[in-house]
C-alpha cells in the first residue's frame, strides 16, 4: 500500500462489509425460503445452479471471521441481516433462532472492538412476500417496516449506523427490468412499481427506527458512471444521460430532492402506481449519512427501439474478473457529486468499494497485487475528494470473505480472505496483509 492511516483525517474510518445471504449459510438456523432460492433452482439463472444453502457457513463460523475483521485493524464491520431468517413467513412469528443469531454477532462485534453497520436487507426477499407480489406490491413498505422493527427492536440498540436498503437499482431495475437477479423478471411496469416502492419502503424503515429512537441512519446507493461512448454524437450523450437518470439520479433525487428525473419518467410514468406523487414525503424522511458503492463506469451509446434506448459499448480501461472496467476517478467524481448536490450538509461514505479477481490459493499464499493496485487507486482518489472539501467520513471494503456472487455463483472472488468452497477454509490473502500493516493504529 501507498498511504497509512495516518494519511487520512484523524477520525477517519475503515471497514469491510458481507451480506447475510452471501456468506451465512441459509439453509440453517430455521430461515425461511427466499426468492433467490426460487431463482437459483430455475435452470440457466445461476451458475450451476448454485445457492447460499451453505455458502461461507459464517452461520457458525462468525467468531472466526469477527477475529479476522478484528486482526484487519478496521474500524467498521458492514453486514446485513437477513428477512428469511427473522421472519420466515415475512411477517408474523419471529424465529428465534434468527434473533439470536443477531444478536451474538452484534455482542460479536462489540467485544472485539468493531463499530456494527446493519444494511436491513441485501435482496433476500422472503418467498412468501414474492408470492404476494414482492416489490411490485405496495403493501411491501408495511412488510418491510414491521420486519424493521422486529430485527432493530432486538440489536438497535448496540449498531453504530444502520440503513434500509442496499443498492435499490439492483432490488429493482436489474431484478425487474434486465432480470438478472431475482425475481428474474423483464417487465417495465413490475420496474416501475419495484424502483417506487424499494423507496417508500426505505422511508418506512427509518420513520421506524426513528420511532424506536434510534440515530446515525443512513441510506446506501449504488452508482455506476456513465460516459457517451462517443461524444461528439448527441444521441449517444442523451443515452448517457439516461442512463445516468437510471441508474443513479432517480434514487439519489428522489431520497432527497423529492422528485425523479425527466429522463426516467419519460419511460416509467404511465407504470407507476396510482398517487405515487404523494409518497415524497415519507420517502424524503432525513438522514444522517449517505453511503455510496462504486465499482465501475460504463460507456453508453444509443440504440435503436423503445425506451430507454440505450445499449454499453466495451471500453478500453483495464477489466476486473467481472469484466467491470477500472475507473478511479470516477469514484471521485461521484463524492463530490453527492457532496456538492444530492446530500451537501451530510457526511459521505464510501460503503463498497473493490474487485473481483481470479485469485489462486498457491502453498498456502494468495497473492492479489491488482486488488492491492485497485484499492491504492481508490483511495487516492478519496484523498483527492477529501482534499477538495468533500465531507468524506469513511471507506468499506468489499469484501472480507469470497462468497456467494449471487447469479455467477462462487467462481468471482472478491475477498480479501480466500475461502475454499470444499473445506471452507479461510486464508487471508496478501491485500489482507497489506491492509493490515497500512491500518495499524498509532502505537499499535
Amino acid at each position: 500500500m501507498t498511504w497509512t492511516r495516518n494519511d487520512f483525517p484523524e477520525g477517519f474510518l475503515f471497514g469491510a462489509a458481507t451480506s447475510s445471504y452471501q456468506i451465512e449459510g441459509h439453509g440453517m438456523g430455521g430461515a425461511g425460503p427466499t426468492h433467490w432460492d426460487s431463482f437459483a433452482a430455475t435452470p440457466g439463472n445461476v451458475v450451476r445452479a448454485e445457492d447460499g444453502a451453505r455458502a461461507c457457513d459464517h452461520y457458525t463460523r462468525w467468531p472466526e471471521d469477527l477475529d479476522l475483521l478484528r486482526d484487519l485493524n478496521v474500524d467498521i464491520y458492514r453486514f446485513s441481516t437477513s428477512w428469511a431468517r427473522v421472519l420466515p413467513e415475512g411477517t408474523g412469528t419471529p424465529n428465534p433462532e434468527g434473533l439470536d443469531f443477531y444478536d451474538r454477532l452484534v455482542d460479536g462485534m462489540l467485544e472485539r472492538g468493531l463499530k456494527p453497520a446493519a444494511t436491513l436487507y441485501h435482496w433476500e426477499l422472503p418467498q412468501p412476500l414474492a408470492d404476494r407480489g414482492g416489490w411490485r406490491n405496495r403493501d411491501i413498505a408495511g412488510w418491510f417496516a414491521e420486519f424493521t422493527e422486529t430485527i432493530m427492536g432486538r440489536i438497535g440498540d448496540r449498531l453504530w449506523c444502520a440503513a434500509p436498503i442496499n443498492e435499490p437499482w439492483c432490488v429493482s431495475w436489474l431484478s425487474h427490468f434486465e432480470g438478472h437477479h431475482a425475481p428474474g423478471m423483464r417487465d417495465i411496469r413490475a420496474t416501475a412499481r419495484a424502483m417506487h416502492h424499494v423507496l417508500l419502503a426505505h422511508g418506512r424503515a427509518i420513520e421506524v427506527m426513528r420511532g424506536l429512537g434510534l440515530s446515525n441512519l443512513g441510506g446506501v446507493f449504488n452508482l455506476e458512471w456513465a460516459d457517451p461512448a462517443d461524444p461528439d454524437n448527441p444521441a449517444d450523450v442523451a443515452a448517457a444521460a439516461r442512463y445516468d437518470a437510471i441508474y443513479n439520479r432517480f434514487f439519489l433525487g428522489g431520497v432527497f430532492q423529492g422528485h425523479y428525473p425527466a429522463e426516467v419518467l419519460e419511460g416509467l410514468e404511465p407504470h407507476l402506481p396510482q398517487g405515487w406523487q404523494d409518497d415524497f414525503a415519507t420517502i424524503t424522511q432525513p438522514l444522517d449519512w449517505v453511503g455510496l458503492n462504486y465499482y465501475t463506469r460504463k460507456l453508453i451509446a444509443a440504440a435503436p427501439g423503445p425506451w430507454p434506448g440505450l445499449t454499453e459499448v466495451q471500453g478500453p480501461l483495464p477489466k476486473t474478473q467481472m469484466g467491470w472496467e477500472v475507473c478511479p476517478e470516477a469514484l471521485y467524481r461521484f463524492v463530490m457529486r453527492v457532496a456538492n448536490t444530492h446530500a451537501p450538509d451530510l457526511p459521505i461514505y464510501v460503503t463498497e468499494n473493490g474487485m473481483a479477481n481470479a485469485d489462486r490459493l498457491q502453498g498456502g499464499v494468495v497473492d492479489d497485487p491488482e486488488r492491492l493496485a485497485y484499492l491504492d487507486a481508490h483511495l487516492a482518489q478519496c484523498r483527492r475528494a477529501i482534499a477538495d472539501g468533500a465531507d468524506l467520513h469513511g471507506y468499506i471494503i468489499w469484501s472480507l470473505l469470497d462468497n456467494y456472487e449471487w447469479a455467477l455463483g462462487y467462481e468471482k472472488r472478491f475477498g480479501l480472505v480466500h475461502v475454499d468452497f470444499e473445506s471452507l477454509k479461510r486464508t487471508p490473502k496478501a491485500s489482507y496483509h497489506a491492509l493490515e500493516r497500512a491500518l495499524r493504529r498509532k502505537g499499535g
